[in-house]
């Protein structure tokens, strides 16, 4: 059963076959050659799918197709060597077959199969007389050879066929890569950032546009391809870089803050940051170095630094050196009210002095909140 599925597969291939002109008129040419050298009136090429006969070149007959249950050419594809029905009508397969009682009275049949490369006879080529005859053993010889011609011009057909499909997939393929790499190159080289691929030789396998303008400027040198990318590290950062890249081709992300040439009019915070690279099959086969320019954020944050201990300090002084008078007049204040003490404004001056101190515990708080670290508020 297996292998009546692989024919059958071997045979759609062929039925579906759109054929070369020149190769049509080569198959037309065999079965006009076949019908001559057998003297017959009738030739034809055939394929047998599961249940249909299909006729790929024909002459003597105007039928384009018969159903498989009727056809000769089923019992010549089981067969090796040639086939051949001397008197349809006297053999009890073929006695009340449709083709040989009625048109186009069929009487004598020789078939020669259509044997592919692997094995499967898909087919055959055959010839056919309205009378009762035979073949002799040159004719047999001749239709067997042009048998074989004809399963060699169908897996031609096929091969060339296959070829351009696969010619033009992989066009189609070769420039959806070209356009991805476009693509890809032109966001790689318009990134302001330096970006560079490092193999696990620590060479260089790619580069983009700032990194060879940022390697130009401070090395006055031009990256190629297959350079040491510890060449264009700071000597005394070469160890640091060098224990980066080891820990990254192990397959961890590598992320760290330099300042770079300090000192020199090149000076500079640089975010470095080392990805590891892998293939398909999850095998690192680089690593992707990535270094962006920081200063601008360096500077801001030793600004910040800056302010946030201005507000501390402002802040020490607004808790200790503000709410320590006003906690000595709350505590006279107290101290009068023990004594009985009070005189007129006693009670405004007693509220004026709590709204005091809690508009200092308002300052004091907001300090804490901006610099984001609390500080004691001393009574």
């Amino acid at each position: 059963m297996d292998r009546e599925l692989h024919r059958l597969e071997a045979v759609k291939r062929f039925k579906e076959l759109e054929l070369d002109p020149a190769i049509t008129q080569d198959l037309n040419d065999i079965v006009e050659l076949a019908a001559q050298i057998c003297n017959t009136p009738a030739a034809l090429i055939t394929l047998l799918d599961e249940d249909t006969q299909w006729f790929k070149a024909t002459t003597g007959i105007n039928i384009f197709s018969t159903s498989k249950e009727i056809s000769f050419c089923q019992f010549a594809i089981e067969e090796q060597g040639i086939s051949i029905v001397g008197d349809a009508k006297a053999d009890d397969r073929f006695a009340n077959n449709p083709l040989v009682t009625g048109d186009p009275n069929i009487r004598f049949y020789a078939g020669a199969p259509l044997t592919t490369k692997d094995g499967f006879n898909v087919g055959t080529l055959c010839v056919m007389d309205f009378e009762a005859r035979g073949l002799d053993a040159h004719q047999q010889k001749s239709l067997m050879v042009l048998s074989k011609q004809v399963i060699n011009l169908l897996e031609l057909n096929w091969s060339l066929q296959v070829m351009a499909q696969q010619n033009e997939q992989q066009q189609y393929n070769k420039k959806a890569i070209e356009d991805s790499e476009i693509k890809l190159k032109a966001a790689f080289d318009s990134s302001s950032d330096v970006h560079v691929l490092v193999g696990k030789n620590l060479e260089v396998l790619a580069f983009n546009k700032p990194a060879s303008f940022y390697i130009r400027s401070i090395y006055q040198y031009e990256v190629t391809v297959g350079d040491r990318i510890l060449n264009y590290v700071d000597p005394k950062n070469k160890k640091h870089f060098a224990k980066y890249f080891d820990i990254a081709f192990t397959g961890k992300t590598i992320k760290h803050d330099l300042l770079i040439r300090p000192g020199t009019r090149f000076e500079c915070w640089r975010e470095i940051k080392l990805v590891p690279i892998k293939n398909n099959h999850d095998e690192i086969i680089g690593v992707a170095l990535n270094s962006a320019d920081i200063s601008r954020r360096k500077q801001q944050e030793k600004q910040i630094h800056i302010q946030n201990e201005a507000l501390t300090r402002i802040a020490i002084i607004q808790s200790h050196e503000l709410r320590r008078p006003v906690a000595s007049l709350l505590g006279f204040m107290h101290l009068m009210k023990i004594e009985e003490l009070e005189f007129d404004y006693f009670d405004m001056m007693n509220l004026t002095i709590n709204e005091l101190d809690e508009k200092i515990r308002i300052i004091v708080a907001d300090s804490e909140k901006t610099i984001s670290s609390p500080l004691s508020i001393v009574a």
